[in-house]
């Protein structure tokens, strides 16, 4: 028979809550980045347009994006708060 305190342990996930709502976080801002890169074609295929080389689109959008994937690593590195051990 499961007593109370067998349902009561913890499964030994490999991350915690916190490391995985990061990720999502994390992964938020690389879709932001890419949803930046988005536009800058030109309404007649034959002229083209030079709204592809703006700021928004060569920087910004990589710059923000290689932020969200150094985000992401920090989540998967960062350590959970061990709060069991503090209470014993």
């Amino acid at each position: 028979m499961a007593t109370k305190s067998d349902n009561k342990e913890k499964l030994n996930f490999a991350l915690s809550r916190e490391n995985y709502k990061l990720m999502a976080i994390g992964f938020a801002i690389i879709v932001a980045g890419f949803l930046l890169m988005l536009g800058g074609r030109s309404h007649d295929p034959n002229v083209f347009s030079e709204k592809i080389f703006s700021f928004r689109r060569i920087t910004l959008a990589p710059i923000v994006v290689l932020a969200g994937f150094a985000f992401e690593i920090w989540a998967i590195m960062k350590k959970p708060k061990d709060n069991e051990n503090k209470s014993a």
